[in-house]
Order: C-alpha cells, then structure tokens, then sequence
C-alpha cells in the first residue's frame, strides 16, 4: 500500500520500493481491491525482500514492528500500522486509510525541504525525512 501511495503522489521526491523481513510472493486481493477504490492499481506489486534493496536507500520506513538489523546504516523511521491480512475489508480500509495519511505527511515533508534546498541554492545538503544528511 505504502508503495502504491508513495508512487501515486509522490514520484517527484522519492522513488518507493516495497520490502519485508518475511516477503509474500503476491499481494493478497483484497489489498488490490482497497487500493483501486482509490483509483491506485498495483499492478504485479510484491513486497521484495529488505536485503535486496538495501543499497542506495536515504530511507527506510519499518512498519514490520520488529526491530530491523539491517546491512547498511540508513534513516530510519518507525510506522506502527496494523497487519490487516486475515482481517475484514474495513480493517483494510482503515489500514489503508492510516497509511495514506502517513505516506502523504512524508511526501510533504520532503517537498518542504526540497522546496527550501532549491531556495538556498543547489549546494544545499541533501536530507532525509527526520533533517539528517542523505547519501549524494
């Protein structure tokens, strides 16, 4: 869902990929349902797995509830955001509804900051969604 929101509305300032500590092989259906009465399609979208994509990543977003022992340091931020698989479509929604808002409140927060980069000119230091220095 993250993924799907993230390319929807925030394409210009970040490029989402979707991973996770126990990756399923598809997506189940009921999250393409949820997702498509926002008019997102996701398409053949899977969640690939966290070791795999962690190279040139300025950010992680951990919505697993497990601490990540990840490879590489990298900005993390901690969602806590209910699992809605084995749950009704309301919970879907609901999940749904809360990851949206959050992914939205990102994607705001890093066009400010490129919105304030650009005003300082273009030897402004990149950074990630928490203020700390991204990889260039």
């Amino acid at each position: 869902m993250a993924e799907g929101f993230a390319k929807a509305h925030g394409a210009d300032v970040l490029e989402a990929q979707s991973a996770g500590i126990a990756p399923a092989l598809a997506v189940v259906p009921l999250t393409h349902m949820v997702m498509l009465e926002k008019n997102i399609d996701l398409g053949d979208c899977y969640p690939k797995e966290l070791n795999r994509l962690q190279t040139n990543v300025d950010l992680v977003v951990n919505m697993s509830g497990y601490e990540l022992k990840l490879q590489n340091p990298v900005a993390m931020e901690e969602w806590y955001v209910d699992d809605p698989i084995g749950e009704s479509e309301e919970v879907f929604r609901e999940v749904r509804d809360e990851i949206e808002r959050r992914v939205l409140r990102l994607i705001d927060t890093l066009r400010s900051r490129k919105a304030v980069a650009s005003e300082t000119g273009s030897n402004a230091e990149r950074v990630d969604s928490q203020g700390r220095p991204t990889r260039q």
